[in-house]
């Protein structure tokens, strides 16, 4: 029988934060998307890129740094829905995520702190589900962060919007 089956109410709750918050912050980004409007659109764009480049950095780290993650050294089991079999640092959902959060915030800080709080839970999430320690977490993070920066200094939204043209 699957073990997430057998959880208690406060396991669930951190198999939800380590496992699916993240789903639902790229939900939101796809609302962002939706909503009419230039800003809203370009928020959407540089989150969605900078996420996906965390997550690239994040990954690429993994495999040329090896590190054992919490459940393999303490015998508990992971409290997500699927085992990572992986390395564990840095986080590559904290990564994302932050990346999405910090990119929402350079943007609209109302919006973006409701996505960085997002963003820590998932991270909080992620060490109490037994998957990451918390020096993972603040890497991930610190990546997310230096990628929603670099991404919003490109100005990519020029990309996409039509050329003017002179007389």
């Amino acid at each position: 029988m699957n073990e997430i089956l057998l959880l208690d109410r406060g396991s669930w709750l951190i198999a939800f934060l380590a496992s699916f918050l993240v789903w639902i912050m790229f939900g939101g980004l796809i609302v962002l998307w939706l909503i009419d409007g230039r800003i809203k659109k370009e928020q959407a764009l540089h989150a969605f890129l900078a996420a996906t480049f965390a997550w690239l950095v994040a990954e690429m780290l993994k495999t040329l740094i090896p590190s054992t993650r919490p459940f393999a050294i303490n015998g508990y089991s992971p409290l997500t829905l699927t085992v990572p079999t992986d390395n564990s640092f840095p986080s590559s959902h904290e990564a994302l995520s932050f990346a999405m959060a910090a990119s929402i915030w350079l943007h609209d800080k109302k919006l973006g702190t409701v996505f960085v709080i997002g963003a820590a839970l998932v991270g909080a999430g992620r060490v109490l589900a037994n998957v990451h320690f918390v020096f993972d977490i603040v890497a991930g993070a610190g990546i997310g962060i230096m990628i929603a920066l670099a991404v919003y200094k490109m100005h990519l939204h020029q990309l996409f919007s039509p050329k003017s043209k002179k007389p």
